[in-house]
């Protein structure tokens, strides 16, 4: 049998010296990021999108198809609240494909490539004017 390089005696003692760690408590960035998944089928549905971005820590990923379908003029309005709450509270909100959008809290910020459509067509209609 091979002898370990340490006594029995010492490894009680260190086994003794311990750290209590509080569980209870959450610590700094603790809190976990919410995706959250919603969908726009009437004005009325934006509460709990606002209600979820109000609370700080939810990505909001909205299906806009149905209430687009049903009711431009609400769309845009709906839009422009959550734009406005956005704003308020320093998010971020941008579209993706034609039928959802993302809203973001202030800690998160959209990836924005290059060379989006908008900004294609945004570049040649300044080709044409020249």
């Amino acid at each position: 049998m091979k002898k370990n390089d340490y006594d029995d005696e010492e490894v009680l003692d260190e086994s003794e010296e311990y750290v209590e760690l509080d569980t209870s408590k959450a610590t700094d960035g603790g809190q976990k990021v919410i995706v959250k998944p919603f969908v726009l089928e009437d004005f009325t549905d934006i509460k709990p999108i606002l209600d979820s971005l109000r609370e700080g820590n939810t990505i909001c990923l909205v299906n806009i198809r149905p209430l687009k379908e049903k009711d431009l003029i609400e769309l845009k309005r709906a839009i422009n609240k959550l734009k406005k709450t956005c704003d308020a509270i320093e998010g971020d909100i941008a579209g993706f494909s034609d039928d959802y959008i993302v809203i973001t809290p202030s800690f998160a910020q959209i990836y924005r490539a290059k060379g989006t459509t908008a900004e294609i067509k945004e570049q040649a209609s300044e080709e044409e004017d020249a």
